[in-house]
């Protein structure tokens, strides 16, 4: 996707404005890597980072320190090998909250990209650096009666198993319409969803979440069959997603928060207009503007409803996992994800390297200056040259400058 994305020197003419745009730079990114999936968006920061002629410091997750620093090192000898210059990429040896909060300070990173927990990501914001932020994901999806509901139920099951939930835009929560929820069960049942008895609902949220509505980080990313072991349930061998029923939404609903393991809520709605209610709430109590999911036919619908989720990815039909970075809808494809203001970011986008260049603008005289500002004088050009002819003159005066590593 990023391949043909222009980045060097004049990136776009405009003939009627008589401007031209200039790919510059942002300089050093400092980039912090969750522990979810950090060999990952190391290897994409790095390339959006060089693509864009910007230097990298990774600064990775104390649980994924190991695997990132070697990520880190085979991309790095990647780029050297192709022509960087040495240290282009580089990884913090370890990492500490204060090695990380010296790394964001120091006066020559220009660009923060955060991905990972809520207080590093604030401190990100708090540096008085640009920053693009990635907030947490609380994703609901909405299954219409009008959807083709066993697509639906594959895409549901396929999506939260993939990669044990690991992906920040993964469903948490489905909210089924009332008329379609047994069969949507039904068919989900079997895809590999396994609903939880409510004996162990209780032992598998103290699995899940300390006390204070942390999440245990043990429990992340993990099979359905190791957290039914922990909990003592026997549960069928294929069993590939636990699922809970919603009783509510809030601090006192454990199974309404994020959960970055192979559990999934279940709800159910008596419409679409109820179901947007349920939905909104979701993404408040703890996803405000990431993603949400819509499986629905109806297209008036499906507009209306992503018009009021407080979300700036809407999947529509397909999985969250896949749709929201990228692969199985149009977005860009990204493993940064924006949250926009509601989320506390700078942009809802799918971050990719046109984030991290800045455009210089070069402008020529298209309107004269009121003739109250000007003194007379004699207007000696005979004709105003060609747009192409002012660069080319430009450029020929240009001397090269020497990118420094």
């Amino acid at each position: 996707s990023i391949r043909d994305e222009p980045t060097v020197g004049i990136i776009a003419r405009d003939e009627a404005r008589k401007m031209v745009i200039m790919a510059e730079p942002m300089g050093v990114v400092a980039a912090l890597t969750p522990s979810t999936n950090p060999t990952s968006t190391a290897i994409f920061k790095s390339l959006i980072a060089l693509k864009g002629r910007n230097g990298i410091v990774l600064s990775p997750h104390p649980s994924a320190a190991k695997c990132t620093a070697e990520t880190a090192k085979i991309v790095s000898q990647a780029a050297e090998a192709a022509g960087a210059p040495a240290g282009l990429i580089s990884c913090l040896d370890g990492s500490s909250y204060a090695g990380t909060q010296e790394l964001l300070r120091h006066h020559t990173v220009n660009v923060i990209l955060a991905t990972g927990g809520g207080p590093m990501v604030r401190a990100a914001h708090s540096t008085g650096k640009p920053a693009y932020g990635v907030g947490p994901g609380n994703v609901p999806a909405w299954v219409d009666r009008s959807a083709d509901i066993g697509k639906a139920a594959r895409d549901l099951v396929n999506s939260k198993a993939f990669d044990c939930s690991l992906i920040c835009a993964t469903e948490q929560a489905v909210i089924a319409d009332e008329p379609i929820a047994a069969e949507l069960r039904s068919l989900m049942e079997k895809q590999g969803a396994y609903w939880v008895p409510e004996t162990y609902h209780k032992k598998l949220a103290a699995v899940l979440f300390h006390p204070d509505g942390g999440i245990n980080q043990r429990s992340v990313g993990q099979t359905a069959s190791a957290l039914a072991k922990v909990v003592g349930m026997d549960i069928p061998a294929d069993t590939r997603v636990l699922v809970v029923p919603l009783e509510g939404i809030g601090k006192d609903y454990p199974f309404s928060r994020e959960k970055l393991t192979s559990v999934l809520g279940f709800a159910t709605a008596r419409d679409a207009q109820a179901g947007l209610e349920l939905g909104v709430k979701i993404l408040r109590f703890g996803g405000d503007g990431h993603s949400a999911v819509i499986h629905s036919r109806d297209v008036s619908q499906t507009e209306q409803m992503a018009a009021r989720l407080p979300a700036f990815r809407i999947i529509v039909n397909s999985m969250s996992t896949l749709g929201s970075i990228g692969f199985s809808c149009g977005f860009i494809p990204s493993l940064t994800l924006g949250t926009g203001g509601m989320g506390g970011a700078i942009v809802g986008d799918n971050i990719t390297v046109t984030h991290l260049i800045n455009r210089k603008r070069v402008a020529w005289e298209i309107v004269p200056p009121p003739a109250s500002v000007q003194r007379a004088g004699t207007d000696t050009m005979k004709r105003e040259p060609s747009i192409d002819e002012i660069v080319a003159q430009v450029l020929a005066r240009l001397k090269p400058t020497p990118v420094e590593a």
